[in-house]
């Protein structure tokens, strides 16, 4: 793997210290995660950033092929009420955004975030790509390109688990491909 320490200080210097490389190759694309999206998300069709406004699961698993290596990056929080993950989610976003840019503008050409949850930049959602009010920042959660988060993080060595109730701690993780 080419020299990361460049793009590790970088990480931490804007506050993200808890990450790994992993070999994009590891990455597990599912149609299963597609159907758990269709089939019990409430925010299918309703987002601009998530399926069916999203490419089909093959060519998601075209898209991650593309690349050679990926950063997870791990949140752990505790939030009080259910509604609290959407503010904390838009502003670890926010962040990572500005991220990706810095790591566009070094040279790293490909560097392509995908949320730690679904977009949620705007209080409220056009609902499609077209009516998108933020189309040059909303970008996908993994999920949404029918990553299988659960087995992707697990083989990087992560922790992750099923939450029964809102009120217990959660792993949420973002992932920065990059080449």
């Amino acid at each position: 793997m080419p020299d990361t320490s460049k793009l590790e200080a970088l990480f931490k210097d804007r506050g993200f210290d808890d990450f790994r490389w992993i070999e994009a190759s590891s990455i597990v694309v599912a149609q299963w995660v597609r159907l758990k999206c269709q089939f019990g998300c409430p925010e299918y069709g309703k987002t601009g950033s998530c399926p069916p406004n999203t490419p089909s699961v093959a060519e998601c698993e075209r898209f991650f092929r593309e690349y050679k290596r990926a950063v997870v990056f791990h949140f752990f929080k505790k939030v009080d009420k259910p509604e609290d993950r959407r503010a904390w989610s838009r502003e670890i976003n926010s962040r990572l955004l500005e991220l990706e840019r810095e790591v566009f503008l070094s040279g790293r050409v490909k560097a392509f975030l995908l949320f730690m949850d679904s977009c949620s930049l705007c209080p409220t959602c056009a609902g499609s790509r077209a009516g998108c009010r933020n189309p040059k920042k909303s970008r996908p959660g993994a999920d949404a390109m029918a990553m299988d988060v659960y087995s992707t993080v697990l083989k990087a060595g992560y922790p992750i688990e099923v939450l029964p109730e809102f009120d217990r701690a959660m792993n949420r993780y973002a992932f920065l491909l990059v080449d």
